[in-house]
């Protein structure tokens, strides 16, 4: 499917989506269908091993480097893609050069910081992560084809040779984007944070104006997408699942989040905690000192903490709840009582809550995997919609942050309807309007009214429930 072909999400979307794409990109250091058999996805890190062989490498006109898109198997115009300056999809192209940027500049003057183009501490995110580097490797390439597809001195020869199979590519480097939990692994690195060097963001450098980490794997791939999705993507790796990417996403996300707070010298910062982890808006909020003055939190039945604590980010925990609630009901009585009874242990001390981090931690792994088997159909992914903005879950958005997550989500698996043929264009077209309502009203954190927005979610799904 060429990405003019996939259904044109309108500006609130655009807006709203290309904003946390960018910010996050620079954050990161400074249904039925047939799917193909997933590919082993334990040693993702692994394939990261041998040479970078550098973005030129790939630039041939008879590669990736023409000017049209008139390859007979691939575009063959992918670099110019990731090139586009005009568009979110030529961010990672950009990634080094916004280190020289004024903002990046300000930002390594308050962390003490020299030169932000050449810290270890920026680097890590914004160019390719390569322990070997070839001779056409370039630091200033930012994050190159590699980033994503790992070093290729195992699979470049191999890649393009006749009779050559995705299977064998992937058996000698390639890391397998289509699979789910592979591509997940990947991106979460420098969009969501790692402990390797140069890839944790934490709220000393968000203090020092560095934005604030967002991540929806699905919509973020959207973005990204330098390839057609045709007849010959689809035999040789599978049609795409956009609902199954949203759900692998989100369970990695959580996974990769409760593993780093497992971790002492990520999750400490001196006295205090690191503050990363917690829900920002709950405490980035209005002080009020007259004796009317009313709290300005709104009560989270998810979330069974003393008054006053601020409580941990769990914008993942939410969309999860909402999607076992229908793709895996057997647990799902068991992971909301564990999601409660991890925020409960916050109040108790660190050794309790990191207790209860490992055990939802296991959770969110086996509902990865779950999910990277599942196929996604027309009706679970309306029911999963009608969940997100239901009784049960919709009380839980009184922080910014959950609230983000969920209209990506909403617009995320609309989109997969209509991608999937189980929705036409014309219809979702019409519905356009309401789901922008619940953009705006999460288009600026500091305006963010908790109510307000449930009022825009439940109208837009309330919408589109007309489609079923």
């Amino acid at each position: 499917m060429h990405m003019g072909e996939k259904f044109s999400r309108m500006p609130g979307w655009s807006v709203l989506a290309a904003g946390l794409f960018c910010s996050a990109l620079v954050a990161t250091a400074l249904f039925v269908s047939t799917m193909a058999s997933p590919e082993p996805v334990e040693a993702a890190s692994d394939l990261a091993r041998g040479t970078h062989l550098g973005v030129a490498t790939c630039g041939g006109s008879t590669c990736h480097g023409r000017q049209e898109a008139d390859g007979e198997i691939v575009r063959q115009d992918e670099i110019m893609r990731w090139q586009e300056e005009s568009t979110p999809g030529g961010a990672h192209s950009r990634a080094f050069r916004v280190l020289r940027e004024p903002r990046s500049i300000a930002i390594a003057q308050r962390l003490g910081i020299k030169d932000a183009a050449s810290s270890a501490e920026c680097l890590g995110c914004h160019s390719t992560a390569a322990a070997s580097k070839g001779p056409r490797f370039q630091l200033n390439d930012g994050v190159g084809c590699e980033s994503c597809h790992g070093a290729s001195s195992g699979w470049l020869s191999s890649h393009y040779a006749v009779g050559a199979s995705h299977a064998r590519n992937v058996s000698q480097g390639l890391i397998p984007l289509d699979n789910p939990k592979a591509r997940a692994s990947v991106c979460l690195d420098c969009h969501f944070g790692s402990a390797k060097q140069g890839q944790f963001v934490d709220h000393r450098i968000m203090a020092a104006g560095h934005p604030r980490i967002s991540f929806e794997m699905d919509l973020f791939s959207t973005l990204q997408q330098h390839h057609d999705e045709d007849i010959d993507y689809i035999r040789r790796k599978g049609r795409t699942n956009s609902v199954q990417f949203w759900a692998v996403g989100q369970a990695m996300a959580l996974e990769r989040s409760l593993n780093l707070f497992t971790k002492p010298a990520i999750a400490t910062e001196g006295i205090f905690p690191e503050f990363y982890f917690y829900d920002c808006h709950s405490c980035h909020r209005r002080i009020y000192d007259s004796a009317s003055a009313r709290p300005s939190s709104v009560d989270n039945p998810g979330r069974p903490i003393p008054e006053g604590m601020p409580p941990y980010n769990d914008e993942n925990m939410i969309m999860l709840s909402a999607a076992i609630k229908v793709a895996a009901p057997d647990i799902a009585d068991e992971f909301d009582s564990r999601s409660r009874a991890f925020h409960a242990a916050m109040a108790q001390g660190r050794g309790p809550a990191v207790a209860e981090a490992a055990r939802l931690r296991q959770y969110a792994a086996q509902l990865a995997d779950r999910f990277s088997r599942a196929s996604f159909g027309r009706d679970q992914t309306f029911r999963i919609m009608e969940t997100i903005a239901g009784q049960a879950i919709s009380p839980r958005f009184t922080d910014y942050e959950g609230s983000v997550q969920a209209v990506m989500a909403i617009d995320t698996l609309l989109n997969g309807l209509v991608n999937g043929g189980q929705v036409s264009e014309s219809a979702a077209t019409s519905l356009r309007g309401q789901i922008n309502v619940a953009y705006a009203a999460v288009a600026e954190p500091n305006s963010y009214e908790p109510l307000k927005f449930r009022r825009a979610l439940g109208s837009a799904v309330r919408t589109i429930r007309s489609l079923r």
